[in-house]
């Protein structure tokens, strides 16, 4: 959903309160007076509760405090801003929130993990939050806000001659070849591309590492994936946006598609390359896309496994590497062939805290990454433990000299039970998929 459609220039607020409670107070009030059937002091007590269990601050001075209850509306978003700053226990000793984006989401909001992940993308941006909170006015806010949540910010694409004739010849090159698809990779521009600045009848897929929300609107692209790239390399995101584009059934196991793109801030489209997706993916795959992934696996599931998996191989933990094991899917299979290390981090908490595709989940996994052992993860996103013993063996797959027990686990487990396992190295950063005992290196070594 457009983030932009839930924000209301009636509930954005400059707040007085220099405590968090207080701000919480000052943002249900405009919420209660819009809708008076909201209970204040309960959504009050709700969200305080949930500050209890886990913090909502993301950094940058933002705070994103959030609460389901039982309504007829799916969304309630309100934000006040603090150019004083509030305190917040989740915030550093010298940090102070300037920026609270409040939301309150009905029971039966089917997409409100995957609202809330948004949200969290949009504000973790340094530059569109300093851009918010510098705003003159409340009317300037709110232009801000819904510019920035719309994904209006992207810069539009130099459209010189040499971008052109790239395009076009990109669009001659695919009906040639019998491409199912177009891929510009976004990234070749300094803030993105624009919607509507490269149209072609051809079906378009945007990669890019900047989250953009989709809509009903004519943005020039049919489907856009959200892969970070961790190199400097020409289309870098090439093999990881191809999976997610797989599992998400944008392309078919049969499907050619021709990419344009070029060095990441460079404005300048400079490579063209076709893929044929059988002959990339032919060691994973047997036959189907739907073979590559595990019935109970959802696909923003494993797009989010890979997404802490490569931010982990790139930017370790506190400035140190670090090495660690996801296994996704058939997780009754996985516990009979697995035991604790440690006592399990995550018993007892609710499954939607738990989940993988909740924001806030994000930095537990990584500091919970220094564990040895492996994460397991429920096909819905659910983390079941963290610090487990893969016991399963496999013969049959050899692996490449370097790999340790690790990869041999994650190969194994990928064998033993209808899973995926993804493995970041502790040495090189590598990020490596495992179906089946067959490996699909997803990132480069570091170097």
């Amino acid at each position: 959903m457009r983030l932009d459609k839930i924000i209301s220039r009636g509930r954005i607020v400059d707040l007085k309160s220099l405590d968090l409670e207080g701000a919480l107070q000052e943002l249900l009030a405009v919420c209660v007076e819009k809708f008076p059937d909201l209970k204040a002091e309960a959504l009050l007590k709700g969200l305080l509760a949930r500050e209890s269990t886990m913090t909502t601050y993301l950094g940058f001075g933002v705070a994103l405090p959030h609460v389901r209850v039982k309504m007829s509306r799916r969304y309630i978003l309100a934000i006040g801003r603090s150019r004083v700053g509030i305190r917040h226990d989740g915030a550093l000793a010298d940090e102070r929130v300037h920026l609270i984006v409040m939301l309150i989401a009905g029971e039966n909001a089917r997409d409100y993990l995957q609202v809330l992940a948004s949200l969290a993308r949009q504000v973790k941006e340094k530059e569109l939050v300093d851009n918010l909170v510098n705003a003159p006015d409340l009317d300037s806010l709110y232009e801000r806000l819904v510019g920035g949540f719309g994904g209006m910010r992207a810069v539009e694409a130099q459209q010189n001659r040499v971008n052109r004739l790239m395009f076009r010849e990109a669009e001659r090159v695919a009906q040639g070849a019998d491409c199912g698809a177009i891929v510009v990779f976004g990234d070749t521009f300094i803030g993105g591309i624009q919607p509507g600045v490269l149209q072609s009848k051809l079906k378009t897929i945007l990669v890019t590492r900047t989250a953009l929300e989709t809509s009903d609107d004519d943005r020039g692209f049919s489907e856009t994936i959200q892969v970070r790239s961790f190199s400097n390399q020409r289309l870098a995101q090439l093999r990881s946006a191809m999976l997610v584009a797989l599992t998400r059934g944008v392309v078919t196991f049969s499907d050619r598609i021709c990419c344009v793109g070029g060095i990441s801030g460079s404005n300048q489209f400079d490579t063209l390359v076709v893929v044929d997706i059988e002959r990339e993916f032919q060691t994973l795959l047997t036959g189907s896309t739907a073979d590559l992934l595990p019935t109970d696996v959802k696909p923003e599931v494993l797009e989010r496994v890979i997404a802490v998996a490569t931010e982990l191989g790139v930017e370790g933990r506190e400035g140190r590497p670090v090495g660690c094991l996801f296994v996704v899917g058939d997780v009754e299979r996985v516990a009979n062939l697995s035991k604790p290390l440690v006592l399990n981090p995550f018993f007892g908490y609710k499954e939607e805290d738990r989940n993988i595709l909740n924001p806030f989940m994000d930095e537990t996994v990584k500091e919970f990454s220094s564990i040895d052992g492996a994460f397991i993860i429920r096909g819905d996103g659910v983390v079941e433990s963290a610090g487990s013993l893969i016991q399963a063996t496999d013969s049959t797959h050899a692996l490449p000299s370097g790999l340790g027990s690790r990869h041999a686990a994650a190969a194994a487990i990928s064998v033993k039970a209808n899973c995926i396992s993804i493995v970041v190295s502790s040495s090189t950063g590598q990020v490596t998929l495992f179906r089946r005992g067959v490996m699909l290196p997803l990132t480069e070594k570091r170097r």
